[in-house]
Parts: C-alpha cells; structure tokens; sequence
C-alpha cells in the first residue's frame, strides 16, 4: 500500500499532472463562457430573424411526461461550434507563434562566417603550440 501512494504522490507532484487539472479547470471556465455566449448573445437575435423564435421551446411531445427537446440539443450544437472555433483560434495564433520564435531562433544561431575561420585559426594555433 505504502508503495501504491508514492506512486499516486509522485504521479500527483509531476508538473504533467497538475498542467492537466489546470487545464480541466480552465475548460470548464472556458465552456461556461461559450455556452452563455451562445446562448445568451447569438442565439437571440437569431430568434429574432426569424420572427421572435426561441430555440429552447423546440421540442416533440411523445405523450404523458415523455418530451424530445431538441432545441436544447441545437443549442448544445451551436456551444460546440463556437467552442471549437474559438480553439482553432487559438490554436493558431499558437502555431504562428511558435513559427516566429523558431525562425527568430534559427536567425540567432547563425553564425558570422569570418568568426568561424577565426576560430579554426584559434584552434589550429592551440593544437600547435
């Protein structure tokens, strides 16, 4: 047992898995945000184009309790549409991102082709001394 929670202690400590809960934490946050944003900013003035229509009230009466709401599911659609636009987003300007930092990382490395022959020079004195 004793064994088992090191395991479980150095698995917890590991920047790996403390990056995770912080990112389930954000997502959640993240998700909150998009789904108000769906419905609660573009949902409605898509209700009212089409003539003061609420997507939740979509719905199939099968009888008794028994209701289908697939306006909800159009909107856990719509959520998901947005959500995944917006990590393309940033995605994106990620990779763009690190595509500068590399190119800016290669223009670093170059080096200055006299000071090369200058250090060929240095060495080859070095090894004749």
């Amino acid at each position: 047992m004793k064994g088992f929670l090191n395991e479980f202690k150095t698995f917890a400590i590991k920047g790996n898995a403390i990056d995770l809960a912080v990112g389930v934490v954000v997502g959640a946050a993240f998700g909150q945000i998009t789904t108000s944003l769906a419905k609660d900013i573009i949902t409605p003035p898509i209700g009212f184009l089409l003539g003061g229509f609420d997507f939740s009230t979509l719905a199939i009466f099968l009888g008794g309790d028994s209701v289908i709401r697939y306006g909800s599911f159009l909107q856990a659609i719509l959520n998901f549409v947005i959500i995944a636009f917006a990590l393309f987003l940033v995605v994106r300007a990620l990779n763009r991102l690190t595509k500068k930092q590399e190119q800016d990382a290669k223009a670093v490395t170059k080096v200055d082709p006299q000071l090369e022959v200058l250090k060929e020079i240095r060495d080859s004195l070095t090894a004749n001394k």
